[in-house]
């Protein structure tokens, strides 16, 4: 079972003021009435772990997590690293009785990289304020339609392109460059070994792809990872 988390259950009131436009799903809960809980948590402890019953769905307010499977022989995959703003669990509204698409155990692990709240909502709540608010159901229809597209890039980027090609796009993809000046961004701790797992090749061809993305000022890269906008052009080297 997951290990015991730091948190403070709340049910946000439904007559909260409101607002013209909700911008996020803290502020739609708002106005939902909706029943959550505040989860804090410390880098290296669980969301949930693989094999958990899947009885709720977590919003990431601040922070970030990966998420990561074991196999019987203990070999372990990165499946996908979480953010701010990003929902995660959320395979447990696939199980509620009554519904196609019954789910057993949780498959994977949730893990936090660093300082993490979250939003944990029970999947009978979560479908409540689906099927009664709008604006919550086209929000999260929104992030699953974006979280299918992500699939189909990942997939196609393992498939078409290099391993080196794909650990670029996984620091691009951490960094979320975006909202970033020029100097770049700072990633939280990550290991060699979870990038390798996430890209799909050893630990000692991305410790080789690193050197090679510091020596060309890709990177900047001793404990702490930092991403500048010039990895970019490594993504880019023979796309179509």
């Amino acid at each position: 079972m997951s290990a015991m988390l730091e948190q403070n259950e709340t049910r946000f009131s439904a007559s909260a003021p409101s607002v013209a436009v909700a911008t996020d799903l803290p502020d739609l809960l708002s106005r939902s009435g909706a029943r959550c809980s505040v989860v804090s948590l410390k880098p290296q402890q669980t969301l949930f772990v693989q094999g958990d019953e899947p009885d709720a769905v977590f919003y990431v307010k601040q922070g970030r997590a990966k998420v990561a499977a074991v196999s019987k022989r203990g070999k372990e995959a990165t499946i996908s690293l979480i953010s701010a703003g990003d929902f995660i669990g959320e395979e447990a509204l696939a199980g509620l009785p009554g519904l196609p698409g019954m789910l057993g155990p949780r498959v994977a692990t949730a893990t936090t990289l660093s300082e993490c709240v979250a939003l944990r909502i029970e999947r009978t709540e979560m479908m409540r304020v689906i099927r009664e608010e709008r604006a919550v159901a086209e929000l999260f229809l929104g992030y699953l339609l974006a979280r299918i597209a992500r699939a189909h890039a990942d997939l196609i980027d393992h498939l078409l392109h290099s391993s080196e090609q794909r650990l670029a796009r996984a620091l691009l993809l951490m960094a979320d460059l975006a909202q970033a000046g020029e100097s770049g961004v700072e990633l939280p701790l990550i290991t060699q070994g979870t990038l390798a797992e996430m890209v799909g090749t050893t630990r000692s061809r991305v410790s080789f792809f690193m050197n090679r993305f510091r020596a060309r000022g890709f990177i900047e890269y001793d404990r702490q990872i930092r991403v500048n906008r010039s990895l970019r052009n490594v993504v880019l080297h023979d796309r179509p």
